[in-house]
Parts: structure tokens; sequence; C-alpha cells
């Protein structure tokens, strides 16, 4: 049997012309072969094969574009300089002043940034897509900071719309794919809303003493489950977290503020703290019903202050 279709199938994958130059091609080979029909002439194999060959690569969909992979190099750089990890429960530490002093490495940042922006998002696959937005908002986070440093704490920074506004969470900072965004945008209608993962609380990092860690590495689509993991696990189980106190709980107000992502009701709060308390906190939410109450600490993770405010 001739093997012919099967050649015609590895050229298909190997060539892929511009779609209506195939079918201009197609067109001649069909004309060709069609002539020398009428004219009393046999088709060769070649000119069968040719035919076939030009069947296939007009009748094959093109591929779209290959999605352009963002590259977090230059974040985990600078993570790795000005980062430092936090111990006893302390959050990670960014050192403003230092980045604020190395003009190169802070243009080096702004870079990063004006690189993500550049990024269609749409055209990743999910996981790294959610890393994609997780790393834009802690990275601008991060520029925010130091552009406006010294601060006692990223509140201070009141460069968003309206007039009894505070912080910089509803000022566009970027635009990604046409539209202009603040890091709101990014966060409660971006990760929150199209990716519906509670564990985004987790992961982005509002520069303060009582939020989760800023991760001391870029996330990315390959590790993303195990980070996401890693951070609630950890968040969790550091005072910012949760804490037993006086006999009571006390748990971060991110479980309040955003309790509609925990289920929408306090059992939800106390079952997602379950799920990730180590052996420690776990004896001591035995008997416990209800959160205490709930506390932050919106004082600057700044590296240059050992405790807080």
């Amino acid at each position: 049997m001739s093997d012919t279709p099967c050649r015609c199938r590895r050229l298909c994958v190997m060539s892929r012309p511009d779609e209506e130059d195939g079918l201009n091609r197609v067109k001649q080979g069909h004309n060709r072969v069609n002539y020398m029909r009428r004219s009393g002439l046999k088709a060769g194999p070649a000119l069968i094969v040719s035919a076939l060959f030009l069947f296939c690569i007009a009748g094959t969909p093109l591929k779209a574009e290959q999605a352009t992979m963002p590259n977090h190099g230059e974040w985990g750089r600078l993570l790795d300089l000005y980062l430092t990890e936090g111990e006893g429960g302390a959050p990670n530490r960014v050192d403003y002043g230092a980045l604020k002093a190395n003009a190169a490495d802070h243009a080096a940042l702004k870079a990063y940034i004006a690189a993500l922006e550049q990024v269609e998002p749409e055209s990743l696959p999910r996981d790294e897509r959610f890393a994609y937005w997780v790393n834009l908002y802690n990275a601008l986070t991060v520029d925010v900071v130091t552009d406006h440093y010294p601060v006692a704490s990223i509140r201070d920074i009141s460069i968003s719309p309206g007039l009894f506004s505070k912080g910089p969470w509803g000022k566009k900072l970027v635009t990604v794919a046409g539209r202009e965004l603040s890091l709101d945008d990014i966060e409660h209608g971006i990760l929150r809303q199209e990716f519906g993962d509670r564990r985004v609380h987790y992961a982005v990092n509002c520069a303060s003493w009582g939020c989760p860690d800023l991760a001391p590495r870029p996330y990315t689509g390959a590790g993303l489950e195990e980070m996401l993991e890693g951070a609630a696990r950890g968040f969790i189980n550091s005072p910012r977290g949760a804490r037993i106190e006086d006999g009571g709980l006390i748990a971060s107000s991110i479980f309040d503020w955003y309790r509609k992502d925990f289920g929408g009701s306090e059992a939800g709060v106390l079952a997602e703290i379950r799920k990730y308390a180590d052996a420690a906190l776990s004896a001591g939410l035995e008997n416990i019903g209800a959160v205490s109450s709930y506390r932050y600490d919106w004082s600057l993770n700044d590296a240059n202050r050992e405790e807080p405010q």
C-alpha cells in the first residue's frame, strides 16, 4: 500500500504557509491535474503527491501565534537583593530605602513592570495568567512604596482619586491589553472575580506588617499550586493570620473583610483556618466556636524596622 497519505500528513505538520497563498496553490495544482486528464495525459505519482500536499497545507487551520511568556527573572533578582524573610511570625520585609537609593535597580523594577504591560495575559495558560497578575500586583506595590518612601504605612500614600481616599489602590498605574488598571482592578476585578480562588489573599501583598508575606520568589504557572498552598499555611500559622490569645481566637481582618471568599460566614472562616492549621494551632482550636476579634497591622513591612509600631 502506498504511503502517500502518511507522507502528506508529515509534510503538513512541517509546513504552515500563509492560508491565502496555500489556497492559491491548491487551485493551481487542481487545475493542473484536471488539464492533464482532459488532455488524456496521466498524472504521475509526483504530481499527485504535490496536489495532496497543497490540499493538506491549505485545509489545515493555522495555529494561533504562540503566547509570549512573561519573564519574571528580574523580579526574582530584585527579591533576592531587597527582601528579608521574617522569623518567629514576623513578615517578610523589603528594604525600600536601599532600593530607592539604587537608581539602576529601581529603574530595573520599572522596566520589569513595563515589560509585563506588553504581555497579552489572555493568551497565557490559566495558571501562568494567575501568576502573571500576582507578580504584577506585587511589583507595582513595591514600586509605589519605593517611589514615596519613607512612609510609615502604605495608607499614607494618598494618590487614589477621591477626597477621602487612602492609599494607592484606586489610582490607574498600568495599561494592559489597552485597559488602564489600578491595584484594586487587578485584585478585585481580575484575580478575585475571574479566578475565584480564595488563596489570592495569601499571594498579593499590600506592603503591611499584617499582610500575608510577599513571596521571596516570583509566582510561576508551574509552581502555582505549591506556592499558594505554602502561602496559606505560612500565613495562618503566623500570629498575623490566626492565634489563640487568652482562650480566644484572634484572626486577621482579611478573613472579615473578604468573608464572602471564605464561605460567607464565620463557620467558613473557621474551616479555612482549621484546614491549614499546624498541630499547635489545631490543638488551640479544639474548643473554639467563634472568632473573638479580627485585627490587622497597617505598619509598613520595612526591613529597617525590626518590630511593628
